[in-house]
């Protein structure tokens, strides 16, 4: 994989200099699998807002996040580099005491926005440290409302409104019955605006987006970032009546309750875009949307057609939902095939913007505007790498090489993108190419910085009847 540095991004400003520096809006679900929504025709769960929004815009059919776990991906979204240089490598600790966070000797793209003169804002879930070294607020963000943390509960579960699958919440187990359980309240997964604790009683997708829509109100009249990181779909598995009951055909509670929260955030969605249209700025808005990860290996979220899913790197953990919408330069109903990368939204974001070019930044990411107007005809990305620990994958042409548990699995994605017939020992050339491609790349990265978070090996995790311990 290049790196390649800001000035790189001076390709495209004479075109976007025609454009008034757009809004940037970038919206982050959680732990949505590819097939949880209908942007790719393989899910009955309505989304309408989400699909409207590939509709209107281009739909990655291949897009990529950096890691198959949230906080890592999330650095890697926000630097535009492989989290593995600096090394955010694994799931930091919440606890209150943790010195684990994204280091401050990174630039984030809230940084370099804020330079160039934009309001900066981020509603939902963090996860790139607790203390206050790494809060939002001293990372380039002038406005923050959300967690800092991985989860919290999504309402009061003693709530007459709760609707809920499984006993244990975010910080307390209940037990049965639980209406008769005192909610201890959020605790360490408090929500904050600013740095100051808030009492948040109104469903939580619900409250994220009204912050959003607020932000948007409030920010018209010139240039914003807003980052969205919403908590849905991750557990814990919470929704109100009004989501709930839009799914009575739905018999398995987890499923119907999966489902819900999806409808919520999909409805959440429609009201940001709604906010954008109001104020008469929707033209000239940039918008991303994706996945931190894939759908985690439960029978309640879909990745299909695609392998396993979060934490492991097999498709179902590391392709995802991704799009991109910008009326005033990108055309509708574009279908891109070539893969992509979370990393490229911070070079694109910035190009758009029309940030001057930068020696300080070195970025793996690319800016994806000209691939999609079709004056850069060559792929965005000759390849693509993943590493946690001892496991790592590239992903080469059509090429997909895994190695985990001491061993290899190799596929061919344009003829098995089920990744299900493993190759290794037909092509070991190609086995030799690749791991000299990782090891040229994996030279740039140095040691994580803090142990694993944890593992799983359970036998939902078993690859080919082979145990793998996917460390995050």
């Amino acid at each position: 994989m290049r790196a390649i540095m800001i000035v790189v991004l001076a390709t495209c400003l004479s075109s976007c200099q025609k454009i008034s520096a757009p809004n940037i809006l970038v919206i982050f679900v959680d732990d949505l699998g590819y097939c949880d929504s209908e942007l790719y025709g393989c899910n009955d769960i309505p989304t309408p807002n989400i699909k409207r929004l590939s509709d209107e815009g281009v739909l990655f059919t291949q897009g990529y996040v950096s890691s198959p776990v949230c906080s890592p991906s999330r650095a890697g979204l926000l630097t535009g580099r492989y989290q593995q240089r600096f090394g955010h490598e694994f799931l930091p600790s919440a606890t209150p005491d943790s010195q684990a966070g994204l280091p401050l000797t990174e630039t984030t793209l809230a940084d370099v926005l804020k330079e160039s003169g934009y309001t900066t804002g981020m509603v939902g879930k963090w996860h790139l440290g607790v203390q206050e070294k790494f809060h939002p607020n001293n990372r380039g963000f002038e406005v923050f409302y959300g967690i800092l943390t991985a989860t919290t509960d999504y309402i009061d579960p003693t709530s007459d409104q709760a609707k809920y699958w499984v006993p244990t919440y975010a910080g307390y187990h209940f037990p049965d019955p639980y209406i008769d359980s005192q909610w201890l309240g959020r605790g360490d997964q408090a929500v904050m605006r600013g740095k100051v604790v808030v009492e948040e009683h109104d469903y939580l997708t619900e409250a994220f987006t009204r912050e959003a829509v607020n932000f948007i109100d409030q920010n018209r009249e010139k240039p914003f970032f807003l980052y969205l990181p919403y908590l849905a779909a991750h557990g814990p598995l919470q929704v109100t009546e009004k989501y709930y009951d839009r799914f009575p055909h739905i018999k398995d509670e987890a499923s119907r309750i999966q489902a819900a929260m999806i409808s919520a955030l999909d409805d959440g969605i429609g009201q940001v875009i709604s906010a954008l249209k109001r104020n008469g700025i929707e033209e000239n808005t940039l918008i991303f949307f994706a996945s931190d990860n894939g759908g985690g290996v439960a029978h309640y979220t879909s990745n299909e057609p695609l392998r396993l899913g979060k934490q492991t790197m097999f498709e179902g953990g590391v392709r995802v939902p991704f799009l991109m919408k910008w009326p005033k330069r990108i055309p509708q109903g574009i279908v891109f095939e070539s893969p992509v990368s979370e990393l490229d939204i911070f070079p694109t974001a910035y190009a758009a913007a029309g940030g001057l070019p930068r020696k300080d930044l070195y970025l793996d990411g690319v800016d994806l505007l000209p691939y999609l107007d079709g004056s850069e005809k060559s792929p965005p990305h000759e390849n693509l790498f993943w590493r946690a620990g001892s496991i790592w994958a590239i992903r080469e042409d059509n090429w997909k090489l895994i190695f985990a548990a001491e061993r290899y699995w190799l596929y061919d994605l344009e003829q098995d993108i089920g990744e299900t017939n493993n190759l290794v020992d037909q092509h070991p050339d190609i086995v030799a190419k690749l791991q000299k491609s990782y090891d040229q790349w994996n030279r740039a990265n140095m040691a994580p910085s803090w142990p694993p978070f944890g593992a799983k090996s359970n036998p939902m995790f078993f690859v080919d009847d082979i145990e793998v311990i996917w460390t995050f």
